[in-house]
């Protein structure tokens, strides 16, 4: 295969080549998570331990400190405030983590690039593979906080990676976007940072969106998080069904913008080797 070449762009390719390169995603994956751990201690235990203290911190400082309510109770615990607030963050944390690593999956792939041929196509996929495993592992760690501060948790959480299908779409085509992105402007790698910073302050984490004022609410509107943690919180806290209406016309325009950032990706890595 030319580097230089030009390479498939249609809808088709794309899930020819996800399909083809499963193996290859789900090894590399394994080797990605893995490789984050290796040499401590603790090893992958760690993907357990980080998500159980970032809860308690937060339980900390909104129970204790703030003593923060969300307002849907009059019995509303403070505990159940910081659950409500960690669903949030999961779903956060799931689209930075495949946002951070974006810019730089094609940089620190230079062997692959310049030396083998390999579907390079399948990075943002391999980024995406480790978000869901430490979700997964996020969502666990949450059940057990609502079992432990309210009780049995619902049903519909049967349903959260319905929810969470959409995002995965949507952060892949951002993903193959920002890597082709970060080969010619490296610069995307440290603005990246901020805008993770700006959805997180944006989103409906800390808050309700009825507690703003109307002019304010479009502001939270506008964040692609927004929906998804509205819904996720619907099906893991609230125990009702999700928008699903909402959920598809969320995943039609979501896999259009994977296409199109698919597309680019392959319109420009025929550029990598010389800029790399």
């Amino acid at each position: 295969m030319n580097p230089h070449s030009d390479q498939p762009i249609s809808f088709t390719s794309l899930l020819k080549s996800l399909w083809q390169h499963r193996n290859l995603i789900i090894t590399m994956t394994k080797r990605d998570v893995a490789g984050r751990y290796r040499g401590s201690v603790l090893g992958l235990f760690w993907s357990f331990l980080n998500p159980v203290f970032m809860l308690l911190v937060y339980t900390f400082v909104f129970s204790v400190v703030f003593n923060a309510r969300w307002g849907v109770s009059e019995d509303e615990t403070s505990t159940q405030f910081a659950v409500v607030l960690f669903a949030g963050l999961v779903v956060h944390s799931f689209f930075a983590e495949v946002l951070s690593k974006a810019p730089g999956l094609v940089l620190g792939s230079t062997n692959y690039v310049k030396k083998v041929v390999f579907p390079l196509e399948i990075l943002p996929a391999i980024a995406l593979g480790s978000a869901i495993f430490h979700t997964a592992i996020s969502l666990l760690v949450l059940q057990f906080a609502y079992i432990a501060f309210t009780g049995i948790p619902p049903w519909t959480i049967l349903l959260s990676p319905i929810v969470f299908f959409p995002l995965a779409v949507l952060s892949l085509g951002v993903a193959w976007m920002l890597a082709a992105l970060g080969v010619y402007l490296r610069d995307i790698g440290q603005f990246i940072g901020v805008i993770i910073t700006v959805l997180l302050f944006l989103s409906p984490i800390f808050f309700p969106i009825d507690r703003l004022p109307e002019e304010y609410q479009v502001l939270i509107l506008l964040n692609p998080l927004t929906f998804i943690i509205e819904q996720a919180r619907e099906v893991l806290i609230w125990g009702r069904l999700p928008d699903w209406k909402g959920l598809a016309v969320y995943t039609f325009f979501s896999t259009i913008f994977a296409w199109l950032g698919y597309a680019w990706f392959q319109k420009t890595r025929k550029g990598f080797a010389d800029v790399l």
